[in-house]
C-alpha cells in the first residue's frame, strides 16, 4: 500500500492507495480541489459537498452524451461494415473482369498466331506477266471454241 498526502480545499489529507495508483489519486484530488476552491466563503464540508455535487452532475451529463452517441456509433459500425462488404464485392468483381479480359487477350493472341501471314505485296513486273498469261489463255480458249 502507498501513502499519499493530498490537499483539498486548503486542508491536508493522508490517503492510502494501491501501489502504482498514486499519480491517478493525486490527479483526481486536484479535480476535486479545483471544484471546491470555486466556492470560497463556505465551510470545508459545504465546499466538499458542492464539489461532489458538481462532479456528479458532470459525470451524469457525460453518461447522457455517451448514451446518445452509442446508437450513432452502432450505426456507423454498420455503415462501415456495409462499405467494407461492398468494397470487397467490387474488388472481387474487378478481379473477375480482369481475368476475363486476360483470357480474351490470350484467345486473341492464339487466333492471330493461327492466321497465316499475308503474302508479300506482289511485284508489279509479276502482275504484268500474269496479265499476259491470262490474255494468252483467253486467246487459246477462244480458238479452241472456234474449232469444228
Amino acid at each position: 500500500m502507498a501513502d499519499v498526502k493530498l490537499t483539498i480545499a486548503g486542508r491536508p489529507y493522508d490517503v492510502h492507495c494501491a501501489d502504482g495508483e498514486e499519480a491517478q489519486l493525486i490527479q483526481l484530488a486536484a479535480v476535486v480541489d479545483e471544484k471546491a476552491r470555486t466556492m470560497p466563503g463556505l465551510t470545508e464540508v459545504r465546499q466538499l459537498l458542492f464539489a461532489a455535487l458538481m462532479l456528479a452532475d458532470e459525470v451524469q451529463e457525460a453518461r447522457g452524451k455517451i448514451d446518445k452517441v452509442e446508437p450513432q456509433s452502432d450505426s456507423l459500425r454498420a455503415a462501415v461494415a456495409l462499405a467494407e462488404s461492398r468494397e470487397a464485392q467490387a474488388r472481387d468483381e474487378l478481379k473477375a473482369a480482369i481475368a476475363r479480359e486476360q483470357a480474351a487477350l490470350r484467345e486473341l493472341e492464339a487466333a492471330r498466331e493461327a492466321v497465316p501471314a499475308a503474302p508479300a505485296a506482289a511485284n508489279p513486273a509479276h502482275n504484268r506477266a500474269l496479265l499476259q498469261i491470262a490474255e494468252r489463255i483467253e486467246t487459246l480458249a477462244t480458238r479452241v471454241e472456234q474449232l469444228p
